[in-house]
Protein backbone atom coordinates (compact mmCIF):
# COMPACT_ATOMS: atom_id res chain seq x y z
CA UNK A 1 0.00 0.00 0.00
CA UNK A 2 2.87 2.13 0.77
CA UNK A 3 4.55 1.53 -2.95
CA UNK A 4 1.42 1.44 -4.87
CA UNK A 5 -1.49 3.88 -5.77
CA UNK A 6 -4.57 3.98 -3.93
CA UNK A 7 -7.64 4.08 -5.63
CA UNK A 8 -8.80 2.97 -9.14
CA UNK A 9 -6.96 3.64 -12.45
CA UNK A 10 -9.16 1.71 -14.94
CA UNK A 11 -7.18 0.12 -17.92
CA UNK A 12 -6.16 -3.45 -18.74
CA UNK A 13 -2.30 -1.92 -20.49
CA UNK A 14 -0.25 -2.63 -17.02
CA UNK A 15 -1.68 -6.08 -16.09
CA UNK A 16 -1.47 -7.28 -19.84
CA UNK A 17 2.17 -6.21 -19.67
CA UNK A 18 2.81 -7.46 -16.20
CA UNK A 19 1.17 -10.83 -16.63
CA UNK A 20 3.18 -10.87 -19.85
CA UNK A 21 6.52 -10.47 -18.30
CA UNK A 22 5.20 -13.69 -15.87
CA UNK A 23 4.19 -15.98 -18.45
CA UNK A 24 0.69 -15.47 -18.75
CA UNK A 25 -0.80 -17.38 -16.03
CA UNK A 26 -4.47 -16.03 -16.74
CA UNK A 27 -4.20 -18.31 -19.92
CA UNK A 28 -3.38 -21.37 -17.87
CA UNK A 29 -6.23 -21.49 -15.14
CA UNK A 30 -9.33 -24.01 -14.90
CA UNK A 31 -12.20 -23.27 -15.67
CA UNK A 32 -13.63 -19.52 -14.60
CA UNK A 33 -16.88 -18.53 -13.36
CA UNK A 34 -16.45 -14.79 -14.14
CA UNK A 35 -18.44 -12.92 -11.56
CA UNK A 36 -19.35 -8.85 -11.91
CA UNK A 37 -22.30 -6.54 -10.53
CA UNK A 38 -22.85 -3.93 -8.21
CA UNK A 39 -24.53 -6.07 -5.17
CA UNK A 40 -24.53 -9.77 -4.71
CA UNK A 41 -21.42 -10.99 -6.33
CA UNK A 42 -19.70 -12.26 -3.19
CA UNK A 43 -22.78 -13.96 -2.10
CA UNK A 44 -23.22 -16.10 -5.64
CA UNK A 45 -19.36 -16.68 -5.29
CA UNK A 46 -20.17 -18.17 -2.44
CA UNK A 47 -23.00 -20.08 -3.23
CA UNK A 48 -20.84 -21.34 -6.61
CA UNK A 49 -17.85 -22.66 -4.23
CA UNK A 50 -20.48 -24.52 -1.87
CA UNK A 51 -22.34 -25.99 -5.12
CA UNK A 52 -18.90 -27.32 -6.36
CA UNK A 53 -17.68 -28.27 -2.89
CA UNK A 54 -20.49 -30.17 -2.47
CA UNK A 55 -19.98 -31.91 -5.44
CA UNK A 56 -16.86 -33.11 -4.87
CA UNK A 57 -14.85 -30.47 -7.04
CA UNK A 58 -12.21 -28.20 -5.74
CA UNK A 59 -12.70 -24.89 -6.31
CA UNK A 60 -10.61 -21.24 -6.12
CA UNK A 61 -11.97 -18.57 -5.02
CA UNK A 62 -10.84 -14.81 -5.51
CA UNK A 63 -12.88 -12.05 -3.66
CA UNK A 64 -12.42 -8.13 -2.69
CA UNK A 65 -11.76 -6.55 -0.36
CA UNK A 66 -10.73 -8.57 2.37
CA UNK A 67 -12.12 -7.97 5.54
CA UNK A 68 -9.63 -8.50 7.91
CA UNK A 69 -6.91 -10.30 6.30
CA UNK A 70 -5.14 -9.89 3.17
CA UNK A 71 -4.72 -13.28 2.26
CA UNK A 72 -9.13 -13.54 2.76
CA UNK A 73 -8.87 -13.11 -1.31
CA UNK A 74 -7.59 -16.27 -2.08
CA UNK A 75 -8.69 -19.44 -1.05
CA UNK A 76 -7.08 -22.38 -2.70
CA UNK A 77 -9.42 -25.49 -3.71
CA UNK A 78 -9.16 -28.79 -2.35
CA UNK A 79 -10.01 -31.64 -3.96
CA UNK A 80 -13.30 -33.62 -2.19
CA UNK A 81 -12.85 -31.17 0.42
CA UNK A 82 -13.31 -27.47 1.75
CA UNK A 83 -10.96 -24.70 0.33
CA UNK A 84 -8.23 -23.35 2.12
CA UNK A 85 -7.03 -19.59 2.54
CA UNK A 86 -3.83 -18.93 1.10
CA UNK A 87 -0.72 -20.05 3.37
CA UNK A 88 0.63 -16.64 4.46
CA UNK A 89 4.53 -18.13 3.25
CA UNK A 90 2.42 -18.97 -0.27
CA UNK A 91 0.72 -15.71 -0.84
CA UNK A 92 4.22 -13.09 0.58
CA UNK A 93 6.51 -15.39 -2.08
CA UNK A 94 3.66 -14.94 -5.01
CA UNK A 95 3.54 -10.94 -4.00
CA UNK A 96 6.96 -10.76 -4.33
CA UNK A 97 7.67 -12.30 -7.37
CA UNK A 98 4.72 -10.19 -9.07
CA UNK A 99 6.57 -6.90 -7.64
CA UNK A 100 9.80 -8.33 -9.11
CA UNK A 101 8.50 -9.01 -12.61
CA UNK A 102 6.92 -5.22 -12.20
CA UNK A 103 9.91 -3.84 -11.89
CA UNK A 104 9.23 -0.54 -10.41
CA UNK A 105 6.80 0.29 -13.05
CA UNK A 106 3.39 2.50 -11.96
CA UNK A 107 1.12 -0.08 -11.38
CA UNK A 108 -2.00 -0.20 -8.91
CA UNK A 109 -1.94 -2.53 -5.63
CA UNK A 110 -5.81 -4.19 -7.09
CA UNK A 111 -3.33 -5.00 -10.39
CA UNK A 112 -0.66 -6.31 -8.40
CA UNK A 113 -3.24 -8.62 -6.38
CA UNK A 114 -4.41 -9.49 -9.31
CA UNK A 115 -1.78 -10.64 -10.86
CA UNK A 116 -1.46 -12.75 -7.73
CA UNK A 117 -4.69 -14.14 -8.30
CA UNK A 118 -3.80 -15.72 -11.32
CA UNK A 119 -0.41 -16.62 -10.13
CA UNK A 120 -1.88 -19.02 -7.30
CA UNK A 121 -4.79 -20.47 -9.45
CA UNK A 122 -2.62 -21.12 -12.03
CA UNK A 123 0.11 -23.28 -10.56
CA UNK A 124 -2.45 -24.89 -7.82
CA UNK A 125 -4.69 -27.45 -9.86
CA UNK A 126 -8.03 -27.22 -9.19
CA UNK A 127 -11.26 -28.17 -11.02
CA UNK A 128 -12.50 -24.35 -11.33
CA UNK A 129 -11.61 -20.97 -10.52
CA UNK A 130 -14.61 -18.63 -9.26
CA UNK A 131 -13.24 -14.57 -9.96
CA UNK A 132 -14.80 -11.98 -8.41
CA UNK A 133 -14.37 -8.74 -10.55
CA UNK A 134 -13.06 -5.60 -8.68
CA UNK A 135 -14.64 -2.67 -10.01
CA UNK A 136 -17.03 -2.12 -12.88
CA UNK A 137 -15.77 -5.07 -15.43
CA UNK A 138 -14.81 -3.38 -19.17
CA UNK A 139 -11.53 -2.62 -17.67
CA UNK A 140 -11.33 -4.39 -14.42
CA UNK A 141 -7.80 -6.25 -13.89
CA UNK A 142 -9.64 -8.91 -13.85
CA UNK A 143 -10.89 -9.04 -17.76
CA UNK A 144 -7.78 -10.24 -19.08
CA UNK A 145 -10.01 -13.25 -19.03
CA UNK A 146 -10.96 -14.04 -22.83
CA UNK A 147 -12.19 -17.13 -22.47
CA UNK A 148 -14.28 -17.72 -19.23
CA UNK A 149 -16.42 -20.58 -18.48
CA UNK A 150 -19.60 -18.81 -17.88
CA UNK A 151 -19.85 -14.82 -17.38
CA UNK A 152 -22.46 -13.66 -14.41
CA UNK A 153 -23.45 -10.59 -14.11
CA UNK A 154 -25.35 -9.58 -10.73
CA UNK A 155 -27.62 -7.03 -9.80
CA UNK A 156 -26.67 -3.60 -10.94
CA UNK A 157 -27.10 -0.37 -9.29
CA UNK A 158 -25.62 2.86 -8.57
CA UNK A 159 -22.25 2.84 -7.02
CA UNK A 160 -19.05 4.28 -7.92
CA UNK A 161 -20.30 6.53 -10.96
CA UNK A 162 -17.15 8.67 -10.74
CA UNK A 163 -15.87 5.58 -12.40
CA UNK A 164 -18.32 3.82 -14.06
CA UNK A 165 -21.44 6.41 -15.24
CA UNK A 166 -24.28 7.78 -13.04
CA UNK A 167 -27.06 6.04 -14.78
CA UNK A 168 -27.86 2.70 -14.73
CA UNK A 169 -27.64 1.88 -18.01
CA UNK A 170 -24.05 3.34 -18.34
CA UNK A 171 -22.86 1.31 -15.17
CA UNK A 172 -24.73 -1.56 -17.28
CA UNK A 173 -22.13 -1.32 -20.19
CA UNK A 174 -19.23 -1.33 -17.69
CA UNK A 175 -20.90 -4.91 -15.93
CA UNK A 176 -21.34 -6.26 -19.70
CA UNK A 177 -17.72 -5.44 -20.62
CA UNK A 178 -17.11 -9.71 -18.96
CA UNK A 179 -18.94 -11.09 -21.49
CA UNK A 180 -17.10 -12.85 -24.34
CA UNK A 181 -18.06 -13.55 -28.14
CA UNK A 182 -19.48 -16.91 -27.74
CA UNK A 183 -19.29 -17.81 -24.23
CA UNK A 184 -22.25 -18.44 -22.31
CA UNK A 185 -23.35 -15.80 -19.82
CA UNK A 186 -26.00 -15.65 -16.47
CA UNK A 187 -28.13 -12.73 -15.82
CA UNK A 188 -29.02 -12.57 -12.28
CA UNK A 189 -32.54 -10.94 -10.98
CA UNK A 190 -32.26 -7.18 -12.06
CA UNK A 191 -34.07 -4.30 -10.45
CA UNK A 192 -34.43 -1.86 -13.64
CA UNK A 193 -34.63 -2.41 -16.88
CA UNK A 194 -32.64 -0.33 -18.79
CA UNK A 195 -29.61 -2.26 -16.95
CA UNK A 196 -31.47 -5.67 -18.39
CA UNK A 197 -32.08 -4.34 -21.76
CA UNK A 198 -28.11 -3.15 -22.04
CA UNK A 199 -27.19 -6.53 -20.57
CA UNK A 200 -29.42 -8.69 -22.93
CA UNK A 201 -28.72 -6.52 -25.76
CA UNK A 202 -25.03 -6.84 -25.32
CA UNK A 203 -25.42 -10.71 -24.62
CA UNK A 204 -27.43 -11.51 -28.17
CA UNK A 205 -24.50 -9.07 -30.29
CA UNK A 206 -21.78 -11.28 -28.64
CA UNK A 207 -23.87 -14.16 -29.69
CA UNK A 208 -23.52 -15.19 -25.77
CA UNK A 209 -25.85 -18.11 -24.72
CA UNK A 210 -27.70 -16.70 -22.47
CA UNK A 211 -29.86 -17.35 -18.90
CA UNK A 212 -32.03 -14.96 -17.49
CA UNK A 213 -33.72 -14.64 -13.89
CA UNK A 214 -37.52 -14.78 -14.39
CA UNK A 215 -37.09 -15.75 -17.84
CA UNK A 216 -34.85 -19.20 -17.69
CA UNK A 217 -34.26 -19.59 -13.85
CA UNK A 218 -36.23 -19.06 -11.10
CA UNK A 219 -36.38 -18.93 -7.31
CA UNK A 220 -39.28 -18.60 -4.52
CA UNK A 221 -40.36 -19.10 -0.98
CA UNK A 222 -43.03 -22.12 -0.85
CA UNK A 223 -43.98 -23.23 2.21
CA UNK A 224 -40.42 -22.89 4.28
CA UNK A 225 -38.43 -24.11 1.20
CA UNK A 226 -36.49 -23.04 -1.73
CA UNK A 227 -38.21 -23.99 -4.91
CA UNK A 228 -35.34 -23.29 -7.88
CA UNK A 229 -36.61 -24.32 -11.71
CA UNK A 230 -34.77 -23.72 -14.93
CA UNK A 231 -34.72 -25.98 -18.44
CA UNK A 232 -33.39 -28.98 -16.88
CA UNK A 233 -36.16 -28.93 -14.25
CA UNK A 234 -37.19 -28.43 -10.71
CA UNK A 235 -35.93 -28.71 -7.06
CA UNK A 236 -37.33 -28.74 -3.83
CA UNK A 237 -34.87 -27.21 -1.65
CA UNK A 238 -34.14 -26.13 2.19
CA UNK A 239 -33.97 -22.12 2.40
CA UNK A 240 -30.59 -20.77 2.40
CA UNK A 241 -28.07 -20.76 5.14
CA UNK A 242 -27.68 -16.76 4.21
CA UNK A 243 -30.35 -14.97 5.46
CA UNK A 244 -32.36 -12.40 3.63
CA UNK A 245 -35.30 -12.90 0.91
CA UNK A 246 -32.53 -11.67 -1.68
CA UNK A 247 -30.59 -14.75 -1.28
CA UNK A 248 -32.96 -16.59 -2.98
CA UNK A 249 -32.01 -15.29 -6.58
CA UNK A 250 -28.45 -14.97 -5.74
CA UNK A 251 -28.93 -18.60 -5.16
CA UNK A 252 -30.38 -19.31 -8.52
CA UNK A 253 -28.20 -17.54 -10.11
CA UNK A 254 -25.48 -19.27 -8.92
CA UNK A 255 -26.82 -22.78 -9.47
CA UNK A 256 -27.39 -21.78 -13.16
CA UNK A 257 -24.30 -20.65 -13.83
CA UNK A 258 -22.18 -23.72 -12.62
CA UNK A 259 -24.32 -25.49 -14.39
CA UNK A 260 -23.63 -23.37 -17.31
CA UNK A 261 -19.86 -23.63 -16.68
CA UNK A 262 -20.14 -27.57 -17.52
CA UNK A 263 -20.56 -28.83 -14.57
CA UNK A 264 -23.33 -31.40 -13.55
CA UNK A 265 -25.53 -30.30 -10.59
CA UNK A 266 -27.67 -32.82 -8.59
CA UNK A 267 -30.31 -32.07 -6.08
CA UNK A 268 -28.20 -33.59 -3.63
CA UNK A 269 -25.69 -30.96 -4.42
CA UNK A 270 -27.88 -28.03 -4.56
CA UNK A 271 -29.23 -29.05 -0.81
CA UNK A 272 -25.69 -29.58 0.75
CA UNK A 273 -25.06 -26.11 -0.72
CA UNK A 274 -28.15 -24.42 0.67
CA UNK A 275 -26.95 -25.54 4.18
CA UNK A 276 -23.19 -24.81 4.01
CA UNK A 277 -22.84 -21.79 2.60
CA UNK A 278 -21.09 -19.20 4.12
CA UNK A 279 -19.97 -15.15 3.64
CA UNK A 280 -18.56 -13.12 5.96
CA UNK A 281 -19.28 -9.84 6.51
CA UNK A 282 -22.79 -10.29 4.98
CA UNK A 283 -26.28 -10.18 7.58
CA UNK A 284 -23.57 -12.47 9.78
CA UNK A 285 -24.86 -12.69 13.52
CA UNK A 286 -22.46 -12.35 15.96
CA UNK A 287 -22.61 -14.83 18.40
CA UNK A 288 -19.48 -14.95 20.07
CA UNK A 289 -16.51 -12.32 20.89
CA UNK A 290 -15.14 -9.24 22.51
CA UNK A 291 -17.98 -6.78 21.63
CA UNK A 292 -20.51 -8.74 22.98
CA UNK A 293 -19.92 -7.81 26.37
CA UNK A 294 -20.67 -4.11 25.35
CA UNK A 295 -24.06 -4.89 24.06
CA UNK A 296 -27.24 -5.09 26.20
CA UNK A 297 -28.14 -8.77 27.44
CA UNK A 298 -29.63 -10.69 24.72
CA UNK A 299 -28.63 -8.34 21.98
CA UNK A 300 -28.47 -9.64 18.46
CA UNK A 301 -26.38 -8.15 16.29
CA UNK A 302 -25.77 -8.43 12.85
CA UNK A 303 -23.02 -7.26 10.23
CA UNK A 304 -23.47 -6.41 6.58
CA UNK A 305 -21.00 -4.50 4.45
CA UNK A 306 -23.89 -3.39 1.66
CA UNK A 307 -22.90 -0.02 1.02
CA UNK A 308 -25.28 1.34 -1.37
CA UNK A 309 -29.25 2.31 -2.02
CA UNK A 310 -29.48 -1.11 -3.10
CA UNK A 311 -27.54 -2.84 -0.75
CA UNK A 312 -29.52 -0.81 2.01
CA UNK A 313 -33.23 -1.61 0.67
CA UNK A 314 -32.22 -5.59 0.97
CA UNK A 315 -31.14 -4.95 3.99
CA UNK A 316 -33.68 -3.05 5.59
CA UNK A 317 -36.14 -5.94 3.49
CA UNK A 318 -34.13 -8.56 6.18
CA UNK A 319 -34.44 -6.05 8.86
CA UNK A 320 -38.45 -5.92 8.63
CA UNK A 321 -38.83 -9.70 8.32
CA UNK A 322 -36.64 -10.34 10.98
CA UNK A 323 -39.18 -7.74 12.56
CA UNK A 324 -42.30 -9.82 11.49
CA UNK A 325 -40.98 -12.47 12.93
CA UNK A 326 -39.68 -11.79 16.34
CA UNK A 327 -40.31 -8.00 17.11
CA UNK A 328 -37.02 -6.14 18.41
CA UNK A 329 -36.08 -2.60 18.65
CA UNK A 330 -33.86 -1.83 15.43
CA UNK A 331 -30.73 -0.15 15.96
CA UNK A 332 -28.02 0.73 13.12
CA UNK A 333 -24.43 1.51 13.88
CA UNK A 334 -22.96 2.78 10.67
CA UNK A 335 -20.06 4.28 9.18
CA UNK A 336 -19.26 5.14 5.82
CA UNK A 337 -16.86 6.40 2.87
CA UNK A 338 -17.51 9.38 0.93
CA UNK A 339 -17.90 7.43 -2.80
CA UNK A 340 -21.18 6.26 -1.00
CA UNK A 341 -24.35 7.57 -1.48
CA UNK A 342 -25.38 7.76 2.34
CA UNK A 343 -28.38 9.67 2.31
CA UNK A 344 -30.07 6.91 -0.34
CA UNK A 345 -28.87 3.97 1.84
CA UNK A 346 -30.30 5.23 4.92
CA UNK A 347 -34.09 5.92 3.12
CA UNK A 348 -34.38 2.49 2.78
CA UNK A 349 -34.76 2.31 6.78
CA UNK A 350 -37.24 4.73 7.30
CA UNK A 351 -40.25 4.02 9.64
CA UNK A 352 -37.88 0.20 10.68
CA UNK A 353 -35.05 2.00 13.37
CA UNK A 354 -35.28 3.33 16.55
CA UNK A 355 -31.61 5.28 16.42
CA UNK A 356 -28.38 5.55 14.00
CA UNK A 357 -24.73 5.50 15.74
CA UNK A 358 -22.39 7.04 12.97
CA UNK A 359 -19.04 6.31 13.80
CA UNK A 360 -15.79 6.78 11.86
CA UNK A 361 -13.76 3.52 9.73
CA UNK A 362 -10.07 3.08 11.55
CA UNK A 363 -7.58 4.19 9.03
CA UNK A 364 -9.32 5.14 6.08
CA UNK A 365 -8.75 8.79 4.51
CA UNK A 366 -12.24 8.17 3.00
CA UNK A 367 -14.58 8.05 5.28
CA UNK A 368 -17.30 10.31 5.92
CA UNK A 369 -16.96 12.48 9.31
CA UNK A 370 -19.33 10.67 11.80
CA UNK A 371 -20.97 14.25 12.25
CA UNK A 372 -21.50 14.43 8.61
CA UNK A 373 -23.40 10.93 8.21
CA UNK A 374 -25.52 11.76 11.23
CA UNK A 375 -26.56 14.83 9.15
CA UNK A 376 -27.76 12.38 6.02
CA UNK A 377 -29.39 9.77 8.42
CA UNK A 378 -31.37 12.45 9.72
CA UNK A 379 -31.45 13.76 5.87
CA UNK A 380 -33.49 10.77 5.47
CA UNK A 381 -35.76 11.29 7.95
CA UNK A 382 -33.90 8.71 11.41
CA UNK A 383 -32.66 9.88 14.27
CA UNK A 384 -28.91 9.69 14.75
CA UNK A 385 -25.81 10.48 16.97
CA UNK A 386 -22.39 10.61 16.17
CA UNK A 387 -19.79 8.36 18.00
CA UNK A 388 -16.19 7.53 18.26
CA UNK A 389 -16.48 3.72 17.96
CA UNK A 390 -18.80 0.90 18.05
CA UNK A 391 -18.04 0.03 21.10
CA UNK A 392 -19.05 3.30 22.61
CA UNK A 393 -22.35 2.85 20.63
CA UNK A 394 -23.21 -0.46 21.86
CA UNK A 395 -22.62 0.65 25.39
CA UNK A 396 -24.84 4.04 24.68
CA UNK A 397 -27.55 1.63 23.43
CA UNK A 398 -27.62 -0.52 26.50
CA UNK A 399 -27.42 2.80 28.67
CA UNK A 400 -30.69 4.19 27.12
CA UNK A 401 -32.48 1.45 26.33
CA UNK A 402 -35.63 0.82 28.82
CA UNK A 403 -35.26 -2.01 31.19
CA UNK A 404 -38.38 -3.44 29.73
CA UNK A 405 -38.24 -3.50 26.48
CA UNK A 406 -37.31 -6.37 24.62
CA UNK A 407 -33.27 -7.23 23.74
CA UNK A 408 -32.45 -4.68 20.77
CA UNK A 409 -31.75 -5.68 17.01
CA UNK A 410 -28.42 -3.98 16.31
CA UNK A 411 -27.18 -3.68 12.31
CA UNK A 412 -23.31 -2.74 12.04
CA UNK A 413 -22.77 -1.71 8.56
CA UNK A 414 -22.66 0.55 5.62
CA UNK A 415 -18.85 -0.31 4.92
CA UNK A 416 -16.87 -3.63 4.68
CA UNK A 417 -14.04 -1.42 5.90
CA UNK A 418 -16.00 -0.74 9.02
CA UNK A 419 -17.25 -4.66 9.07
CA UNK A 420 -13.54 -5.93 8.75
CA UNK A 421 -12.45 -3.53 11.86
CA UNK A 422 -15.73 -4.76 13.56
CA UNK A 423 -14.65 -8.72 13.13
CA UNK A 424 -10.58 -7.86 13.96
CA UNK A 425 -11.73 -6.63 17.30
CA UNK A 426 -14.45 -8.89 17.81
CA UNK A 427 -11.27 -11.37 17.27
CA UNK A 428 -13.24 -13.73 15.24
CA UNK A 429 -11.89 -12.88 11.78
CA UNK A 430 -13.12 -15.12 8.63
CA UNK A 431 -11.22 -17.97 8.03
Amino acid sequence: MGLHPKGFDLSLDRITRLLDVLGNPHRKLPPVIHVAGTNGKGSVTAFSRALLEAGGYSAHVHTSPHLVNWHERYRIGVKGGRGQLVDDAVFAEAVRRVADANAGQHITVFEILTAVTFILFSEHPADAAIIEVGLGGRFDATNVISDPAVSVIMPISLDHQPYLGDRVELIAVEKAGIMKPGFPVVIGHQEYDAALDVLMSTAERLHCPSAVFGQDFMAHEEYGRLVYQDEFGLADLPLPRLPGRHQYANAAAAIRAVKAAGFTVTETMMEKAMSSVEWPGRLQRLSEGRLLSHAPAGAEIWIDGGHNPGAGEVIAEAMANFEERQPRPLFLIIGMINTKDPVGYFRAFAGLVEKVFCVPIRGSEAMIDPVILSNAAYDAGLVAEPMSTVGDALETIKAVLDPEALPPRILVGGSLYLVGDVLSDNGTPPK
